[in-house]
C-alpha cells in the first residue's frame, strides 16, 4: 500500500507524517491496520537515534511509536504492498488508548473479587468471626470493611499514582488490575500495564516514582488512622489457646509512626490485638519495599534505569544474590524455617532473577535526569528502606 505525497495511505486514510520522519526514515509504503499505522521502509540512522528523533513529534500527534525489523513485522503487517525490496524496517505508530474503551470488565471483575476475598480474610482472620457464622450469614463479612478499605486503599492509590503520571505524560497505561488471593491479606497486590515504549528517562522516572510516593503517603495515613483506633478484643477461646501463631513484625517506619503518636503496635494483654486497619499500613509498607527492588520493570527498576541509565542492569544483577543470601542467612545462621521469611526472600530472589533476565524498560530519549528528580529518587528509596526488616514474618509459640 503505497503512500501518497499528501500524507495519506493509498486507500485515502489520513496518517501522521511529521517532519522528523521525512528526515530520518525512507518511507516506501504505509499501511493502516485498524488504527495502527505501519511505515515500511528503512531508517537512515540507528534505531535508538530514530526513535529519539521521531517519538516527540508522533506523541504530539497522539501516537506511540516503535521500530521493528521487516522480518518481525512481516506476518503482522501483511503483504506490505508497495514496499521496495530494499525495505528493512517497519515503524509502527499506535494511537493512545488503542483497543481500549467502554467498561473495563476485567479490571472491574478482579476488583469486586478482591473486595470479597479481603472481606472474607479480614472477617475471619483479623476480626475473629467464626467460619460457621460467616457461612450462616455472609453479610457478617461486612464488619471487616475497614480492613478491606485500608488494604485496597494503599494498593489502589499506589497504582493510580502510576496511572495518573502515565496519563499526564500521554503514555498508554491501563487501569489497575487487583489480584485476589486468600490468607493473610486477601490479595497479592495490583499492577497496571504500560503499552508502547517510554519516550524518555524523565517520563520513565515520573511514572515509576509516582506509585511508591503516592502509596507511601496513603500508607502513612492508613497507619495513623489504624493506630488511633481502639484495639480489637480477641475472643477468649482464641486468646487462651497455646501453640504456634504467625506474627507480622513491625518495620521501622511503622515503629516510628507509632512512637510519634505515642501508640503501641503490640499489647501485653493477649486478649487485645492492634486494629486491623494497621495491617493495611503494614501491607502498604511491605509492597512498597518489594516494588522498590531495582530490577527489571518493577518501580525501583524503572527509577534506577532512569537515574543511572544502562548501568541499572549491573545493579539488578546483584539483587537476586542478595535476596538468596538473606534467605540462606535466616535458614542457616538464625535457624528459621521456610515459613519464617526464609521462603519469602527465596521466592523474591527467584522472582527478581526472572524479571532481571527480562530486562528493564528502554526509553527512546536517553538524556540524563536533572538534580531535582535525582533527589526525589534518593529520598523515595530512603523512605522505602524504612519499610525493610530482616524477618517480616515469624512463627512464634504461645
Amino acid at each position: 500500500m503505497a503512500e501518497r505525497e499528501d500524507g495519506t495511505a493509498s486507500d485515502g486514510t489520513d496518517v501522521p507524517r511529521p517532519e522528523p520522519l521525512r528526515t530520518f526514515f525512507r518511507t516506501d509504503a504505509v499501511r493502516d491496520d485498524d488504527g495502527r499505522i505501519r511505515y515500511v521502509g528503512e531508517s537512515y540512522v540507528p534505531e535508538r537515534v530514530l526513535l529519539r528523533k521521531v517519538a516527540p513529534a508522533f506523541r504530539d500527534a497522539g501516537y506511540d511509536v516503535e521500530l521493528r525489523s521487516i522480518e518481525d513485522a512481516g506476518v503482522e503487517a501483511g503483504a506490505l504492498d508497495g514496499a521496495n525490496v530494499g525495505s528493512r524496517h517497519v515503524l509502527v505508530a499506535t494511537p493512545f488508548g488503542h483497543d481500549r474503551g467502554g467498561i473495563p470488565w476485567t479490571n472491574l471483575a478482579l476488583f469486586v473479587t478482591t473486595v470479597l476475598t479481603t472481606l472474607f480474610v479480614g472477617a475471619h482472620g483479623w476480626y475473629y468471626i467464626p467460619l460457621a457464622e460467616i457461612r450462616a450469614n455472609p453479610l457478617t463479612m461486612l464488619q471487616a470493611w475497614p480492613f478491606t478499605a485500608a488494604v485496597l486503599g494503599v494498593l489502589m492509590v499506589h497504582e493510580l499514582g502510576h496511572y495518573a503520571a502515565g496519563r499526564y505524560h500521554g503514555v498508554d497505561v491501563s487501569l489497575p488490575y487487583v489480584i485476589p488471593f486468600i490468607f493473610p491479606f486477601g490479595t497479592l497486590g495490583a499492577v497496571i500495564r504500560m503499552r508502547g515504549r517510554m519516550p524518555s528517562r524523565k517520563v520513565l522516572f515520573d511514572i515509576g516514582a509516582a506509585g511508591p510516593i503516592a502509596g507511601l503517603i496513603a500508607t502513612v495515613v492508613v497507619t495513623v488512622i489504624g493506630l488511633s483506633l481502639d484495639p480489637i478484643r480477641v475472643p477468649a477461646e482464641i486468646a487462651a489457646q497455646s501453640g504456634t501463631m504467625i506474627r507480622f513484625n513491625d518495620p521501622p517506619l511503622l515503629t516510628l509512626i507509632a512512637e510519634l503518636l505515642g501508640q503501641e503496635t503490640a499489647h501485653e494483654d493477649p486478649a487485645l490485638s492492634a486494629h486491623p486497619v494497621v495491617i493495611g499500613g503494614w501491607v502498604g509498607m511491605f509492597f512498597t519495599l518489594l516494588n522498590l527492588l531495582p530490577v527489571g520493570q518493577l518501580d525501583g527498576g524503572h527509577m534506577v534505569r532512569a537515574m543511572l541509565g544502562e548501568r541499572q542492569e549491573t545493579l539488578a544483577a546483584v539483587v537476586p544474590g542478595f535476596l538468596f543470601g538473606l534467605a540462606a542467612y535466616l535458614y542457616y545462621g538464625r535457624g528459621l524455617g521456610l515459613n519464617e521469611s526464609v521462603g519469602l526472600w527465596a521466592f523474591w530472589g527467584a522472582f527478581a532473577m526472572l524479571i532481571a533476565f527480562n530486562g528493564p524498560a528502554n526509553p527512546a530519549d536517553e538524556r540524563r535526569l536533572g538534580l531535582p528528580r535525582l533527589v526525589v529518587g534518593l529520598l523515595t528509596f530512603a523512605v522505602g528502606a524504612l519499610c525493610f526488616l530482616l524477618v517480616p514474618i515469624e512463627v512464634v509459640t504461645t
